[in-house]
């Protein structure tokens, strides 16, 4: 089976330049290091403090991913804003964030809500 590859993004002169993600700056560079360690879940040795800790772990990436998104749409929707001379459109902001145009589209007006102080609208 093979490995799954990074994203990818254009570097200087065209070359591609492979996409890391960001790094967590809560864990001490010498825990990064090691692969086998995961905000010091793996010296746990009772189940129950294990599942307390990862939960708490999930419920805070899962947020902070949430809050990200956020950040992303109003970025997306800052840079398709029709009032700046430099506006972009849905499909450079789709190919500066590697989304597909209609999910730019969604982003940008998700942003313009957020910016205008509204709840977001669920689909649901």
């Amino acid at each position: 089976m093979t490995e799954p590859q990074p994203a990818q993004t254009p570097g200087e002169g065209g070359r591609v330049v492979p996409r890391r993600p960001s790094s967590l700056i809560f864990e001490p560079q010498e825990a990064v290091a090691d692969p086998e360690h995961f905000f010091g879940l793996e010296g746990l040795d009772d189940p129950r403090d294990l599942l307390a800790r990862s939960t708490e772990l999930a419920l805070a990436f899962r947020a902070a991913a949430d809050r990200a998104v956020e950040y992303q749409a109003i970025a997306a929707a800052q840079l398709a804003d029709p009032r700046r001379f430099d506006r972009l459109t849905a499909e450079a902001v789709a190919e500066r964030a590697d989304w597909s145009v209609d999910y730019a589209q969604r982003m940008i007006e998700f942003g313009r809500d957020l910016l205008k102080g509204k709840e977001p609208r669920t689909d649901d």
